[in-house]
């Protein structure tokens, strides 16, 4: 079974080949995943909804390549904390998320993502 820290390395690695088709599998079928910085869609709701939200970013005329990637184990062995910037030709983003992971699954997920720089980029 993966590790937490496994699972989330499956993750970034797939956002930055933009495997978008096979990520939604990366999370648990009543998975939860908040982003409180997106003023568009704060919650989403289980594994088919992930997957559509994933599908809809693979239209997104940027790469996101993640990069300096730093992650940091709890005290609960389900949960990690992600930073990282996504790093293009003309920008640079932060990013943290905080992860439960139970049976290399995505259970639960807190996305911080600076949303006002991706649209920035999407704007360039």
């Amino acid at each position: 079974m993966e590790t937490p820290r496994e699972v989330f390395a499956r993750l970034s690695g797939g956002i930055g080949r933009g495997e978008w088709d096979t990520l939604g599998e990366l999370y648990a079928p009543d998975a939860v995943v908040t982003m409180p910085f997106d003023p568009r869609r704060t919650r989403l709701r289980g594994r088919d909804e992930v997957a559509r939200h994933f599908a809809a970013a693979a239209a997104l005329p940027i790469t996101l390549s993640p990069d300096n990637v730093r992650v940091h184990e709890t005290a609960d062995p389900e949960v990690i904390v992600a930073e990282y910037d996504y790093a293009g030709p003309d920008f640079r983003m932060a990013n943290v998320q905080v992860l439960r992971i139970r049976d290399g699954l995505i259970v639960e997920s807190r996305d911080y993502h600076d949303h006002a720089a991706i649209a920035a980029a999407l704007r360039r």
